[in-house]
């Protein structure tokens, strides 16, 4: 998972995604300077952006209320979780499977939309308590936006389309008649192309009828959720074929290591140049020290490679991405996001064994796929 470590709900590691800050202070702006003025004109700037920040607040802990739901129950259904990162698109729940039952899959994204449902009715409640109280009418107001959104929110996760809980009960619900997990993904997924096709249409005609901000959103939106959803089938091909596959299945073996010794001059001439790879595990002494990549070697003014070693940049042993040669590939799919280099070094007993690769991955699944229409 990206981005930096928020801190532990209910045992769940919490991160953020850069990306994530994109979307909050668009949300905090939109609240502050466009709705709740709107709502309540004549306030004090102060007022509105206190309302806009607390609603910003309050909507990112709805979703994140909405994933917990999700990693909950996954996890009372022996479903390993990982963790839930927040980004600029809502957020997202890591598992380490899948379900393995439609059963077990329609109530994992079921639970979803009636999380946000129960959310909304606790902001619509507290709404009308604060009016029926006689509380400051800005609180009132932003606990019926907040009842409002994340109405909406339930509303739009049910539509049929992978990546959306609405799509992932249809999965299961195809699941169920069809007998094939394959088959009921490939439909889920062909569902969230044509509904990110549909929004992005209807962005365009808003955009090009004078809603430029709100246009460009479902366009983005659309974009995202045909994007997932094609990849969505694709990492599920792809899980499904790494079943019962080890890491020493799919590593190359004997990998070129680079001395930490060997000074940036000659690691350019020697490595980068006339071998073949942008990255290289580092050994020395005693065994792997790290990870050095073209992209470190860049970094270092060209004026003193002469004089560091690629020790001086690698990356450090203890924050590189490392495999035992037993482990299943299904378990570390995920980590390739945050392995520098895209390569995740092959390791046993201090030893180095290999290294594995996105190209590695690549090749597997389009091999896969070959002998599956042969």
């Amino acid at each position: 998972m990206g981005g930096f470590r928020l801190g532990s709900v209910l045992g769940f590691e919490i991160r953020i995604d850069y990306s994530w800050f994109i979307i909050f202070f668009l949300i905090l702006w939109t609240f502050s300077f466009g709705v709740f003025p709107a709502v309540l004109p004549d306030l004090d700037a102060a007022v509105y952006f206190a309302m806009g920040l607390t609603g910003t607040l309050l909507f990112f802990a709805s979703l994140l209320a909405h994933e917990l739901s999700h990693s909950v129950v996954a996890r009372r259904r022996d479903i390993p979780v990982e963790g839930i990162t927040l980004f600029v698109f809502g957020g997202m729940a890591h598992t380490r499977m899948e379900a393995e039952s439609p059963g077990d899959e329609f109530v994992i994204a079921g639970v979803g939309p009636l999380a946000s449902l129960g959310i909304a009715v606790l902001f619509g409640a507290i709404g009308i308590l604060a009016g029926a109280a006689g509380w400051p009418l800005p609180i009132a107001v932003v606990a019926q936006y907040l009842a409002f959104v994340n109405l909406a929110l339930a509303v739009f996760n049910l539509l049929p389309g992978f990546p959306l809980d609405g799509g992932r009960l249809f999965r299961a619900a195809a699941w169920k008649y069809t007998g094939s997990l394959r088959k009921a993904t490939r439909w889920a997924s062909n569902g969230g192309k044509v509904l990110g096709y549909v929004l992005i249409a209807l962005g365009l005609l808003q955009f090009f009828g004078g809603a430029l901000l709100g246009g460009l959103w479902f366009v983005f939106i659309g974009w995202f959720v045909r994007t997932v959803a094609q990849a969505g089938f694709r990492q599920h091909v792809l899980r499904e074929s790494l079943e019962g596959v080890k890491v020493k299945d799919l590593m190359a073996p004997e990998p070129v290591a680079v001395p930490g010794d060997t000074n940036l001059d000659e690691f350019v001439q020697q490595f980068i140049m006339d071998g073949r790879h942008r990255a290289y595990p580092v050994v020395g002494d005693q065994g792997v020290t790290g990870l050095v990549t073209l992209d470190r070697v860049r970094k270092a003014p060209r004026d003193e490679w002469s004089q560091r070693t690629v020790a001086d940049i690698m990356k450090p042993r203890d924050d590189v991405e490392v495999a035992s040669p037993d482990q299943p590939m299904t378990e570390i799919l995920d980590r390739f996001g945050g392995a520098e280099g895209g390569r995740i070094l092959v390791i046993q007993d201090g030893e180095l064994l290999g290294i594995i690769t996105r190209s590695d991955l690549s090749r597997w699944i389009e091999r896969s796929e070959m002998l599956e229409s042969s």
